[in-house]
């Protein structure tokens, strides 16, 4: 049974790494700075926990509000950011443009292993966590992944256009808490809403949650292609540049 719930924990989780991992197509990332990327994102969850105590000493907490963005959204996403910042921003291997998305997603998504483990294992039935480990599958574990989209695609903008980095780097953390905010406060009020037997409002915001969370898939997406397409161009420019050295 534990077996089962552990592989339903971990299996999105693989096949979001390995997704964006084949996305990256001029020179793949080594294995060591990946599993370093992974790593971080399990540091982040202690990190996060020391964050939120602190946040909860200053800001009265107890809304739907508070629990999205302030022990969610922000802090969650600040961590990541921080660690990457840390750890890999001045990292020789973060060479392209496209290696900001691959080092944020890896580590957003050791991140939401950890959690995803931490949720199944918390219920109490082995349907409970089957229910939690599939929720979780199509919502919560690619939701970590979208925000980490975000935040590399800029991460990836502030390091190769330098004229504009503060700008880049301020929406490299603000952007995805933002996001990440939305989407939790959207999910929460609208299990709120249909736990106090207000279904028709908790379904419409489900549905508000559904297109939002379709625009975000649509923003990671164009944030990939894009990316690539930078990558691209500067891997071609560096080709050139060595042709000319010779």
């Amino acid at each position: 049974m534990n077996t089962i719930i552990l592989a339903l924990a971990i299996l999105p989780v693989i096949v979001l790494a390995w997704y964006i991992y084949k996305k990256d197509k001029y020179e793949k990332e080594p294995l060591s700075m990946l599993v370093k990327a992974f790593l971080l994102g399990i540091l982040a969850i202690p990190m996060d926990l020391i964050v939120v105590a602190g946040i909860n000493m200053f800001i009265p907490g107890g809304s739907v509000f508070y629990s999205a963005f302030f022990e969610a959204g922000i802090p969650e996403e600040f961590c990541k950011w921080a660690l990457f910042m840390l750890f890999i921003w001045r990292n020789k291997n973060f060479n392209e443009p496209f290696d900001g998305i691959v080092y944020a997603c890896f580590i957003s998504l050791g991140f939401a292993c950890i959690e995803n483990i931490m949720y199944v294992f918390s219920n109490e039935t082995f349907a409970g966590a089957i229910h939690t480990g599939m929720l979780r599958a199509v919502l919560s574990v690619p939701g970590h992944f979208l925000f980490a989209v975000v935040m590399g695609y800029f991460l990836g903008m502030a390091k190769f256009r330098p004229e504009q980095r503060n700008k880049y780097l301020w929406f490299s953390v603000l952007c995805p808490a933002l996001v990440h905010g939305i989407f939790d406060y959207l999910l929460m009020l609208s299990s709120a809403f249909s736990d106090n037997n207000l279904e028709l409002m908790g379904t419409i915001l489900f549905l508000v949650f559904i297109y939002f969370d379709i625009k975000i898939w649509k923003i990671g997406v164009k944030h990939i292609s894009k990316m690539q397409e930078q990558t691209r161009i500067e891997h071609n420019n560096d080709i050139f540049r060595n042709i000319f050295k010779s």
